[in-house]
C-alpha cells in the first residue's frame, strides 16, 4: 500500500505523518489545508530565537513529547542567566553563549523517551551528542549549521533528522 505523507514532506517519517492507504484511495485523501502541527512548532522555535542575544547566530529550541500534544522544554541562546545579554566574544565558536537546544534540554524531563526537538538551524556536534543522551528521537530544523558534524552524530545514533522547510512561507500573512 502507498503511504501518504500529511505535511507532503516524504522526509517527514514521524508515525504521526505517514498514513497507509489502498492504492484507490490515494487521491480521496485530504489535502493539508492549516499548518502541520510540525510548522507550528518551527514557527515557535522561530519566534524564540528573536529572543537571542547572540551577535552571530539566533536559534530558538522546542522539546515535545513524541505525540506532539505538549512542549516540554523550550530555549534560545544567550549568555548565562545574569550575565550581561551580549557575547563573550566575536570569534565564531567562542562567543560564550550557551545554546538554545542546551538550554532546552536542561529544562525537558530526563525520563521522558522518543521527544522531539524543532531547531531554527541544526545542532552542533555536542548539541547532537546531548540530545542522543537526553533521548530526542526526532531533529526537524530550519537551516543546515556550518559544520554538519552534529547531522552526522544523530544519523549514526538514529535519531531521524529532517531538513523542515516545506512550510516554511505558506499561510504567512
Amino acid at each position: 500500500m502507498p503511504l501518504i505523507f500529511k505535511d507532503s514532506v516524504p522526509e517527514n517519517t514521524h508515525p504521526l505523518n505517514v498514513i497507509e492507504v489502498p492504492e484507490d484511495f490515494v487521491a480521496a485523501v485530504d489535502q493539508v489545508t492549516r499548518p502541520p502541527l510540525f510548522e507550528v512548532f518551527m514557527r515557535m522555535a522561530e519566534e524564540l530565537a528573536k529572543r537571542s542575544t547572540c551577535s552571530r547566530l539566533q536559534v530558538g529550541t522546542v522539546i515535545t513529547d513524541f505525540a506532539l500534544e505538549q512542549v516540554v522544554a523550550i530555549g534560545y541562546n544567550g549568555n548565562v542567566r545574569g550575565f550581561p545579554n551580549r557575547c563573550d566574544s566575536d570569534e565564531a565558536g567562542k562567543c560564550g553563549c550557551i545554546h538554545s537546544e542546551m538550554n532546552a534540554l536542561v529544562k525537558a524531563p530526563g525520563d521522558l523517551p522518543d521527544k522531539v526537538a524543532f531547531v531554527t538551524a541544526s545542532p552542533c556536534i555536542m548539541c547532537a551528542k546531548l540530545m542522543v543522551q537526553a533521548k530526542v528521537a526526532y531533529v526537524y530544523f530550519r537551516e543546515p549549521y556550518r559544520d554538519p558534524a552534529g547531522l552526522e552524530v544523530l544519523d549514526r545514533a538514529g535519531v531521524k533528522t529532517v531538513n523542515y522547510t516545506r512550510w516554511r512561507d505558506s499561510w504567512r500573512s
